[in-house]
């Protein structure tokens, strides 16, 4: 597929979780719904999982929970799955294990439809005598055939 029709296909994505967003924020009063349902259970189940991955270092199993057209915004712009993987790979991995560890907190979930879904909360890199680093981050996930998986990310 060209990067046209690829950039339409995410333009389209896109604004389809935007209208979803505003539905349910009008349905919700501007409301986050407390997370019980399963979709937010599975959710926060793979995020945990990512992260025993990541401490196990498994980054391939890590990577897994991207979309294969996945995106993350970086300070020079979006870049593609190569890009994510590259970044985790010479930032946050020595060899075949991280610098450190890594724990979400304060995740959230937001029904974006039946199949997207916003995903906020903190992480936390830690361990190995280096300073402990955290951030925040969102999160635009979709539900695959394969589960929930990462469509976008934006850490900082």
């Amino acid at each position: 597929m060209n990067n046209f029709k690829k950039t339409k296909r995410h333009i389209f994505q896109f604004s389809v979780i935007l209208l979803s967003f505003f539905t349910f924020v009008l349905k919700a009063g501007g409301q986050a719904q407390p997370g019980t349902d399963p979709a937010t259970k599975e959710i926060i189940r793979v995020m945990n999982n990512s992260a025993r991955e990541w401490n196990e270092g498994k980054l391939n199993a890590f990577i897994d929970l991207y979309d294969p057209t996945a995106t993350m915004m970086m300070p020079t712009g979006p870049v593609g799955m190569s890009g994510i993987k590259d970044l985790y790979q010479k930032k946050y991995f020595k060899g075949k294990m991280p610098k450190q560890n890594l724990r979400y907190s304060d995740i959230k979930v937001r029904s974006l439809g039946s199949n997207y879904a916003l995903v906020t909360g903190a992480f936390t890199l830690y361990g190995n005598n280096l300073p402990e680093r955290s951030g925040r981050y969102s999160l635009v996930m979709i539900h695959a055939k394969s589960g929930w998986k990462i469509l976008h990310d934006h850490s900082s």
